[in-house]
């Protein structure tokens, strides 16, 4: 399918952008986000719409959000009954939209929105239906930096979605991505690869990442196992959603292949022992069967019962996620409290 994007200093009116910015006590930073928004809209005459979504802050920015949205009509706002993470924002945020191209990005100030009018043109050059920033020089805490990379080579390496930074929250997406992907949980840093999943291509584009001005950073290693775990979801459920017993299945081949193992060991090692019962006099001046012994007993199905029952959780979550993905509602992911601007 061939697609057609105008050239980002060409006014259009059939191009509309939409701008996705989720939000969790950035009340300091709003006013001169939006500044930023559209001064570069403006500069390159684009069509826009902006759509804060306020996850339950504790501060003021919702009272900043209603100020711009009165003031700007190009402005709308959601704001959450309580925290209900990212995710769910940004859902909330796809589902209010009604452009062609739809942005996601921070509400800190370390992304810039100059580099939209680059991400409108690699989308038109390269033909992709994604593109993901890449913060290649950070200006992030190491404690935030190091698990980041880490995470991102393991995303990469376990979906084959061969991205940087897929936390990158300065994305650019075609409609149609949006509205076929799903998000709850924190399933918002595998867009991409969901997106992948699906058919659509993916691309990057190296982003300036600006240092934080207010505020501080919510990510760091506390969010690192959680990762790792929504990792494994995503890559079973791209992998095997409609064949779960072709992973299953093989676990449990695996499970019952140790176990008969396990149970020839032991008898072995029972053999062995029961040997030497009649050389009384050797066993006393030799210590190596006790030790050869030992070593097998190690491999027992009673040493190897903890490494198969954790197999086992780990498949039945898995199975809890296949469930949970083909029967949620996204939209009930979240409670919208109030809304502002041209949405009411």
């Amino acid at each position: 399918m061939q697609h057609n994007i105008p050239n980002p200093r060409e006014q259009t009116k059939a191009m509309k952008l939409s701008l996705v910015i989720p939000l969790y006590n950035e009340d300091e930073s709003l006013e001169q986000l939006h500044r930023e928004i559209c001064a570069v809209a403006d500069e390159n005459k684009y069509d826009i719409e902006i759509i804060f979504v306020d996850d339950g802050s504790t501060d003021q920015s919702w009272s900043v959000i209603e100020k711009i949205a009165a003031s700007d009509s190009r402005v709308s706002g959601i704001q959450f009954r309580r925290n209900f993470g990212k995710a769910a924002a940004l859902q909330a945020g796809f589902n209010a939209v009604t452009g062609d191209i739809v942005f996601t990005m921070d509400a800190d100030l370390q992304d810039d929105p100059k580099e939209i009018p680059d991400f409108l043109r690699q989308l038109e050059e390269t033909g992709v239906d994604v593109i993901s920033g890449w913060k290649q020089r950070r200006h992030d805490p190491w404690h935030k930096v190091f698990p980041s990379r880490v995470f991102n080579a393991m995303v990469s390496s376990m979906t084959g979605v061969k991205l940087h930074d897929h936390n990158c929250g300065m994305k650019c997406y075609r409609r149609e991505v949006v509205n076929e992907v799903s998000l709850y949980g924190e399933r918002h840093r595998f867009i991409p690869v969901l997106a992948a999943a699906r058919g659509y291509k993916a691309g990057e584009k190296v982003i300036a990442h600006r240092a934080r001005q207010f505020g501080h950073s919510k990510y760091g290693f506390a969010r690192f196992a959680k990762g790792f775990l929504d990792l494994l979801t995503v890559w079973f459920q791209t992998r095997y959603g409609q064949r779960p017993q072709h992973l299953l299945g093989t676990i449990g081949l695996v499970i019952i292949a140790l176990g008969i193992v396990g149970y020839c060991l032991e008898g072995v090692k029972t053999a062995y022992l029961l040997s030497q019962a009649f050389i009384s006099a050797e066993m006393l001046t030799n210590s190596k069967p006790y030790i050869a012994g030992l070593l097998m007993g190690l491999l027992s199905p009673y040493m190897l019962a903890p490494i198969l029952i954790g197999m086992v959780f780990i498949a039945l979550g898995l199975v809890a996620e296949l469930f949970t993905v083909r029967t949620i509602q996204p939209e009930k992911c979240y409670s919208v409290k109030k809304e502002t601007g041209k949405r009411i």
